[in-house]
């Protein structure tokens, strides 16, 4: 069987030539309507996600495991837009496929799909004191918080993935957004070791199924966020400051630093992309220059 393009990538074509409002950010980001679902939603990067498709008009549907957090999450949103939750953890299968059934027979499809929810591993074998922790040393990584750590973070995406691809690839077209990290392609001082080959194969995993999906439309792509508030240490003040200082940029993330990648990732702007990883860290990767950041205030 030869294979031809979907009607809503020709579609695009034709549109561009012939409409020449087509180029106005407004059409560019145009998320309206959109059908969208975000796990990890209530809070951090997923609620930020959330929150950036309700204003811009999509109707999203929150999933996360936290049920006062992600009735709360829902509440705020809410006079903003068209807005839903469903309580599921992203390792219960069941729960998982159960919620993203529901979404589909309320809407009667779904676009889009944020892969956000995501776990800490807790700190690495260096404090932010500079002196080395016995009871995180590699040799002593508890074999409970390894599994759980790859179960959150890497089996769970496949998982969503999978559910996805089942929605999206039958109608021939799809956005899926996965978060992943700068940890995934470098070594890391102060993250636990857990959590750096999980996002690698987060990172991987993303390649590896938009190059499958790619021929049925349905688009994969990772954004890799640094230091991003979403919950534990990253709260306390002090912790904020030591990691603004290894920053280029001299401060940390916050997750409305991720609302345009989300939106761009999420629209039209994006139609000819997958298999990227957008890189939002303010500079790290580049490397530390050894100056004192400035005042987070």
């Amino acid at each position: 069987m030869t294979w031809s393009p979907t009607f809503a990538a020709v579609q695009w074509k034709f549109l561009r030539k012939a409409d020449g409002h087509t180029m106005k950010a407004a059409n560019l980001f145009d998320v309206s309507g959109l059908v969208t679902i975000v796990t990890g939603g209530a809070s951090g990067i997923g609620y930020g996600c959330a929150e950036a498709m309700v204003d811009n008009g999509a109707l999203v549907t929150l999933i996360d495991l936290d049920r006062e957090g992600l009735n709360q999450a829902v509440v705020r949103l809410t006079p903003r837009g068209i807005v839903a939750g469903e309580l599921a953890d992203v390792t219960d299968i069941e729960g998982l496929f159960r919620a993203f059934d529901a979404v589909a027979a309320w809407h009667g499809r779904i676009d889009v799909v944020f892969a956000n929810a995501g776990i800490s591993a807790g700190p690495s074998f260096l404090g932010t004191n500079g002196t080395r922790n016995p009871n995180t040393a590699f040799e002593n990584i508890p074999a409970d918080l390894w599994d759980r750590v790859l179960a959150v973070n890497l089996t769970s995406l496949l998982r969503t993935l999978q559910l996805a691809a089942k929605h999206m690839r039958p109608r021939r077209s799809g956005r899926i957004i996965v978060t992943s990290s700068v940890s995934a392609s470098k070594t890391e001082t102060y993250v636990a070791a857990a959590y750096v080959p999980a996002k690698a194969g987060v990172a991987h995993l993303v390649r590896q199924a938009a190059l499958e999906l790619a021929r049925d439309n349905v688009q994969v792509n990772a954004i890799a966020p640094e230091t991003n508030i979403g919950g534990g240490r990253l709260r306390d003040a002090s912790t904020q400051a030591f990691f603004a200082r290894l920053c280029p940029m001299g401060r940390i993330g916050f997750p409305d630093d991720i609302q345009g990648a989300a939106l761009f990732l999420s629209s039209p702007a994006s139609s000819f992309i997958t298999g990227a990883e957008i890189v939002i860290d303010g500079g790290v990767l580049l490397g530390h220059t050894g100056e004192t950041s400035p005042s987070l205030d």
